[in-house]
C-alpha cells in the first residue's frame, strides 16, 4: 500500500509512495538528480454538452516521438470541439536549473538521440507552443549531471484542467518510477457534472542482474502494478495508460493485475506495440454507469519505438 509522502506543495502536487526503508533509501538517491514537477495551467476551458473524450496513452521515447505531428493528427481527426488528454511516459525536460547531485545519488543511462535527423521534443516546450496544460513529473536523471542537464519520467497533457495533482512513486525495483495522476472534469449536455481520474504509469523492464535481470522482472512489475492499482481503488472513474513493459503481453502478471481491477477494460485492438514486436503499453478503464471506451492502436510511431494507443471515450 502507498501512503502520503508529503502534504501538498506549492505546485499543487500531493506526494505518495512505498513507506518500507528499503524503498525510501533507495528512492532518495535516485530523488537527488531531478528537478520539481512543471505545472502548467494555460487552457481553463471547460467541456459542455460534448460527449466525447480522445485518450491517448504514448511513449514517446525521451522526446524522439514527433508529439507536434500526433496532436495535429488528433485534431483533425477528432475535431476541434472534441477534449483530448494525453497520457505519456519516457518524456523529458532539459533545464540547466537541474540539481547537482551528491556522491551517493543514482541517475540513468542516458536516452534520446544525440544527432537527430530532427529536433527532440522537450514536454515542457511541446505543451507550451501547444497551448495545453502540462504536468510533468521527472522519475530519474537522463545520463550523468557532466553529460547531461535532463530528466526524464511522465506527463499528462490535456486541453481540459487539470485537477487533483499527485505523483505516485512506484515500489523500488530497478529505477525510480513515478505515475503521475490528475482529474479532468465537465458538464454534460444534460448538465450534469461529471469527473474522472487519468493515470500515467511507467513499469520496470529489467531488474538488477543479482535479482535474475529478465527472468525476475515480472515479479518486479507485478510489486509495482499492485502498488498502483491499491492506490487507485478509491476512485470510481479511472483511465490508466501505461507502457506496462509486460515482456508476455497480455499474460504477463503485471498486465493481469491490472485488467482485473479495470472491469471496463476490453482490448479489441490486441496488436503489438513496441516496433511491431511486442506488446508493452496498455489502456486500462474503470467507468461510471453508461460510459463506454474503446481503443486502438495508432497507424504510426511519429518517430517513438512505441505505437499510440487512442481511445474514444463516450460519455452516456
Amino acid at each position: 500500500m502507498l501512503s502520503r509522502r508529503t502534504e501538498v506543495g506549492p505546485d499543487g502536487v500531493a506526494w505518495f509512495g512505498p513507506t518500507g526503508r528499503r524503498d525510501e533509501a533507495a528512492l532518495d538517491r535516485w530523488r537527488q538528480g531531478v528537478g520539481p514537477p512543471y505545472v502548467s495551467r494555460t487552457s481553463q476551458a471547460t467541456m459542455r454538452g460534448s460527449h466525447r473524450i480522445t485518450v491517448v496513452s504514448w511513449n514517446t521515447a525521451v522526446g524522439d516521438g514527433d508529439l507536434t505531428s500526433l496532436l495535429r493528427d488528433l485534431r483533425n481527426g477528432a475535431g476541434g470541439d472534441t477534449p483530448i488528454v494525453l497520457l505519456l511516459q519516457e518524456v523529458y525536460r532539459k533545464s540547466a536549473d537541474l540539481p547537482r547531485p551528491g556522491r551517493d545519488a543514482a541517475f540513468a543511462s542516458r536516452l534520446g538521440r544525440t544527432t537527430p535527423a530532427r529536433a527532440r521534443q522537450d514536454v515542457v516546450a511541446v505543451g507550451s507552443a501547444s497551448g495545453l496544460n502540462v504536468y510533468y513529473v521527472p522519475s530519474m536523471r537522463n545520463g550523468s549531471p557532466p553529460e547531461s542537464d535532463e530528466d526524464r519520467g511522465n506527463a499528462i497533457l490535456s486541453t481540459l484542467p487539470l485537477d487533483d495533482l499527485a505523483a505516485i512513486e512506484m515500489p523500488y525495483e530497478e529505477q525510480r518510477r513515478v505515475a503521475v495522476a490528475a482529474t479532468i472534469s465537465g458538464v454534460g449536455s444534460d448538465g450534469a457534472p461529471w469527473s474522472v481520474r487519468v493515470v500515467s504509469a511507467h513499469l520496470d523492464n529489467v531488474v538488477g542482474l543479482r535479482r535474475l535481470w529478465v527472468i525476475g522482472s515480472p515479479a518486479a512489475r507485478t510489486r509495482q502494478a499492485r502498488g498502483l492499482v491499491a492506490h487507485l481503488e478509491g476512485d470510481t472513474s479511472v483511465i490508466l495508460g501505461a507502457d506496462f513493459n509486460s515482456w508476455y503481453g497480455f499474460q504477463d502478471p503485471a498486465y493481469r493485475v491490472a485488467a482485473q481491477a479495470f472491469g471496463a477494460t476490453t482490448p479489441d485492438d490486441r496488436r503489438r506495440t513496441f516496433h511491431g514486436l511486442m506488446r508493452l503499453d496498455h489502456l486500462f478503464f474503470m467507468l461510471a454507469s453508461g460510459w463506454r471506451a474503446t481503443f486502438t492502436r495508432g497507424g504510426s510511431r511519429y518517430g517513438s519505438d512505441h505505437y499510440p494507443l487512442i481511445a474514444t471515450v463516450d460519455l452516456p
